[in-house]
């Protein structure tokens, strides 16, 4: 293998991380800026717009859940409550999940309208008909029964107006994320009109800790007819997105909750992203519904409000027969790999109780499922290293004539069936399984602030400890660009041990720069999910014991 050009590889792949982390984030956080900033713009009217201009005023999320009448909801996953002014799910709490590891404080997703942080959802109808009253954002509901909306009761909400046309809403919840809403149009007088059902989500403002990094999408997402939809919210406030389709789902995805909307199934409907001053993602159904003299129109949606858990998502998309809603997890475009490796993690998390052994036995059936490959390509490298001193000979001995060198290393190899490339082989493979697994570590809830042992108290973390005040021995943190744990330091040593076993280069600036590349490294991965590094070191002790033994049964005789 040329040592040259392994050189220029190393160098070019560090000049890309460097470039990435000096000018992409940055410009993905101006991006940002620039989208927050960015207000005076005028609401389209090709959307179902009822929020009545409501505005946002400087009181706490509590003063604004007391400001109007609620129902309240509860399961065993969430909990919050419906505004009646409006109808809208403007407060939800995730019952299992803390913002940080070391609190107690849940997270909280929605949040009502006229305050900074506004996150609801909207479902109704709308008419052509300028002279029919429809419920808007200022409208309040009556309650009909029920006052507490539980997996066991529905509630019913209704409102009529002066027209003498009743509107209701029966909104039922599952035991986990799921909201359906049956809505009713009732005609009491002698006339017909035409109605068109709607749903739509309001964020007044982009959230805070958005990643900015190209491996998660945050932000408008959708699949309308097996297309999938991914905008980002600088995108949309340039140029609105707009499509009919016939069939698909739409929502809001964060990193780790997703706020989604199903639209009535069997029925056309047109989903626009927009961001005028807030942020809406909305479909609105095209085909109108005749609604006849003394008579009554019911449609239903499902609105799921969810942490992103894999066997939720997927439980979702498979009894609600939602198109491709599993890819509101984003698994990125190694999903035939992601997903898999995923559910091979979850499996030996639920045999051993621990997502880091679990890493740690699916690194093993890695290494089994390669064993092949590595063995053909350890033992090239066994007769590489075997013939180092023949290659020493052979370059002194023509060191002025390169051609007849390369002629005899051909002719060296060739005789002893060595291909020089093959221990590249390994590596090159194990490249999509090492970013799939920091995808499943990046993206999964489920890897979200689980231990392992010692220091580790959240897999989807850097290491927290530094080399630099010896670990946490030393009575004083240090600046965060020098947190270079426990777990990096190992697998940086059994890098660099196994380096040792390969073929050394026989230039000795060649070699200089092969020693410095497990420092280099280390430092790279330092801030990496701690999950990643004990994999990497994890399958380079394996790859060591899989090497050794092949190069002790390796011998090569060579005719000086």
């Amino acid at each position: 293998m040329d040592t040259k050009n392994v050189i220029a590889a190393i160098a070019l792949s560090s000049a890309v991380i460097v470039l990435y982390s000096l000018f992409f984030i940055p410009e993905q956080a101006a991006k940002k800026e620039k989208l927050i900033k960015k207000e005076n713009i005028e609401q389209n009217n090709d959307t179902p717009s009822l929020d009545q201009k409501e505005p946002i005023i400087q009181i706490s999320r509590e003063e604004a859940l007391k400001d109007n009448e609620r129902v309240q909801f509860e399961n065993q996953s969430i909990i919050g409550s419906i505004s009646l002014k409006g109808a809208s799910i403007d407060d939800l709490t995730f019952k299992n999940y803390n913002t940080k590891l070391e609190s107690n404080e849940k997270v909280v997703l929605l949040a009502p309208r006229n305050i900074k942080d506004g996150y609801l959802i909207e479902t109704g109808f709308v008419t052509s008909d300028k002279n029919i009253d429809i419920p808007n954002s200022e409208t309040t509901w009556s309650i009909i029964g029920n006052n507490k909306l539980t997996e066991q009761s529905p509630i019913k909400l209704s409102w009529t107006n002066n027209q003498k046309i009743t509107f209701e809403k029966e909104i039922s919840l599952d035991d986990k994320f799921l909201f359906t809403v049956k809505q009713k149009v009732i005609n009491s007088t002698n006339k017909k009109y035409d109605f068109y059902s709607y749903g739509q989500i309001i964020r007044n403002k982009i959230p805070e800790g958005l990643s900015n990094f190209y491996i998660l999408h945050e932000g408008p997402i959708a699949t309308l007819d097996d297309e999938l939809i991914e905008e980002d919210y600088d995108d949309i406030q340039d140029q609105k997105f707009s499509r009919t389709s016939q069939k698909g789902w739409l929502g809001v995805g964060d990193k780790y909750w997703i706020t989604s909307l199903i639209p009535p199934k069997d029925k056309e409907f047109k989903t626009t992203f927009d961001y005028k001053k807030k942020f809406r993602a909305n479909f609105i159904t095209t085909e109108p519904i005749e609604l006849k003299a003394n008579d009554k129109i019911e449609e239903k949606l499902q609105i799921i409000v969810a942490a992103k858990r894999v066997d939720v998502i997927d439980g979702y998309a498979e009894s609600l027969k939602i198109d491709k809603f599993d890819l509101v997890i984003d698994w990125g475009f190694l999903y035939f790999i992601t997903k898999p490796l995923f559910f091979g993690i979850d499996y030996f998390f639920k045999m051993l109780g621990n997502y880091g052994l679990a890493i740690i036995a699916i690194t093993i059936c890695i290494r089994l499922a390669f064993f092949p490959l590595a063995n053909f390509s350890f033992r090239s490298m066994a007769k590489m290293k075997a013939l180092q001193p023949e290659m020493v000979r052979l370059k002194e001995l023509h060191k002025d004539d390169k051609m007849k060198l390369q002629q005899e290393m051909m002719a060296l190899y060739k005789k002893e069936k060595v291909n020089p490339m093959s221990g590249c082989l390994p590596i090159l493979v194990q490249i999509p399984v090492f970013f799939a697994l920091y995808k499943v570590l990046f993206v999964t809830i489920e890897m979200r602030q689980m231990p392992f042992y010692g220091w580790i108290q959240d897999l989807s973390e850097k290491d927290p400890t530094s080399i630099f005040n010896l670990f946490g021995l030393l009575p004083y943190d240090v600046p965060s660009f020098l947190v270079i744990g426990a777990w990096p330091v190992a697998m940086g040593v059994s890098m660099w041990i196994q380096q040792k076993l390969n073929p050394a280069p026989t230039d000795a600036m060649q070699a200089k720069i092969f020693m410095f590349f497990p420092l280099f490294l280390t430092v790279i991965l330092a801030p990496f999910p701690s999950g990643l590094v004990i994999y990497w070191t994890v399958n380079n002790i394996l790859t060591m014991a899989q090497q050794v033994f092949i190069m002790k049964r390796t011998t090569v005789k060579t005719v000086t």
